[in-house]
């Protein structure tokens, strides 16, 4: 940019902004590693999961709220436990001094906005959003950095129902998406950590049991529990736990090995929701599992993750977490749980129903040096609800019709021609090639099947 009164020749050419690529020389494409384009193919199928998702939460009552991409690393710090706090990007904020960070998960944010913000509204608060989260992955680990999460959160009510609520909603929203064989196990952070506070091992020996337990290895667990001297009742807890997985026959199973009272209570709380969950008649998705610890440091009572036949990854994961909005000062007990969009994405590959929100209807092809005609008619079009792109580039039709198949217009309309009189034009179905003589107005009237 000139400074009032600088001329060109006054700037030095070391001053002067020159571009480092011309349009002949390659650039380098590559992205970082754990980050991705999404060309408009995909682009539409994500789109179209979001708001597929996010529908089946209005229908429950949700609210759609909309996170910042930045915070303060010491606010987000204090919410997202040690085990999120190891994944953030962090950089400086020139114009604070401050450490910034961006998110690695939505639902502190929102912790932070109920705390801070929205205190004086009456609770519970049913909050939905869709964003993007950055997480660093491990070197070659081959995990995307970047998370897609649709998800909500359900806050001000401790309620065995309320965690019902997010399962059975869980369940409405795979159904929705097309998938009819997936499951949703429910897990009790709370019976994993009575095991553990009632055995008196050590930190260390508790996190070498959580692996294991957590791959459901019962033959590593033996090995580690002759390293330590426990009682019998905290033996024979711990062994059992990788053999905890299953249907409601788990929590009879359970309640006849566990002794503790944190473990018990547990118990009587999962329960309570499987119950519930039971009269929403979606016990054929629901798996139980009480060694499944998988969930972020801030969860506190009952855990769920969705598996879709095929898939290895969980789809969405979630839970309680009573303790996370009293961080930010506002004590409140809470639910929730988000989808993984880019899960999700792989498993919807063959389903035709996604992307078509993004409907093309037709392309204009005008053969007359006078654009009027062609602009008067898609903007007549759109007025209509139809999506219409005009070909502008000068080339023949053949080549339209090829551009119209790569980027998926069902119809082309050609405008002009010594074959066309007066107000007719040509409407060509770009799948099978038919064509149609008719009458613009005709067209505009909707007397066709368009």
């Amino acid at each position: 940019m000139l400074i009032a009164g600088e001329r060109l020749e006054d700037i030095s050419s070391a001053q002067r902004i020159t571009p480092t690529v011309n349009s002949r020389t390659p650039i380098e494409a590559a992205l970082p590693r754990g980050v991705n384009d999404f060309l408009p193919e995909q682009a539409a199928r994500i789109c179209s999961i979001q708001e597929k998702l996010l529908h089946t939460f209005d229908l429950w009552g949700f609210r759609r709220i909309i996170t910042p991409l930045l915070e303060f690393d010491d606010v987000m710090a204090a919410g997202v436990g040690e085990e999120l706090k190891g994944k953030t990007f962090r950089f400086d904020d020139r114009q604070t001094g401050r450490l910034l960070a961006v998110p690695p998960d939505i639902t502190p944010q929102i912790a932070r906005i109920v705390a801070t913000r929205m205190k004086g509204i009456p609770l519970p608060h049913r909050l939905s959003y869709a964003g993007r989260v950055l997480r660093h992955a491990e070197s070659g680990s081959g995990r995307s950095r970047e998370l897609f999460q649709v998800g909500v959160e359900l806050m001000g009510l401790d309620s065995p129902e309320a965690d019902a609520e997010m399962a059975a909603m869980a369940v409405q929203a795979l159904k929705e998406l097309g998938f009819n064989r997936f499951s949703i196990d429910l897990g009790q952070v709370e019976f994993f950590r009575g095991i553990m506070a009632a055995s008196g091992l050590p930190p260390e020996a508790r996190a070498a049991l959580q692996a294991a337990v957590g791959r459901k290895d019962a033959s590593a667990v033996a090995e580690l529990l002759k390293e330590f001297p426990l009682s019998d009742e905290s033996a024979r807890e711990i062994a059992a736990l990788p053999r905890l997985f299953g249907g409601r026959e788990v929590l009879e199973a359970a309640a006849l090995v566990v002794t503790n009272e944190r473990s018990r209570r547990a118990l009587a709380n999962l329960a309570e929701v499987v119950d519930i969950l039971d009269r929403y008649g979606v016990s054929e998705h629901l798996t139980i599992d009480l060694g499944e610890i998988r969930g972020l440091d801030y969860h506190t009572g009952v855990t769920m993750e969705g598996f879709v036949t095929g898939g290895g990854a969980p789809v969405c994961s979630g839970g309680r977490y009573d303790t996370l909005t009293g961080v930010y000062g506002f004590d409140t007990p809470a639910t929730g749980f988000a989808f993984n969009l880019l899960a999700l994405l792989p498993l919807l590959e063959g389903n035709p129903d996604l992307g078509e929100t993004a409907r093309r209807d037709f392309l204009i092809f005008n053969r007359k040096e006078d654009r009027s005609d062609a602009l008067d008619l898609a903007l007549r079009l759109r007025e209509q609800g139809f999506s219409v792109a005009r070909d502008i580039i000068r080339r023949d039709l053949e080549s339209s019709l090829e551009y119209a198949r790569r980027v998926g217009i069902r119809r082309v309309i050609v405008i002009g021609g010594e074959d066309l009189s007066g107000e007719q034009i040509r409407l060509i179905n770009v799948n099978d090639g038919g064509e149609l003589l008719v009458g613009k107005e005709e067209l505009l009237r909707g007397e066709l099947p368009v």
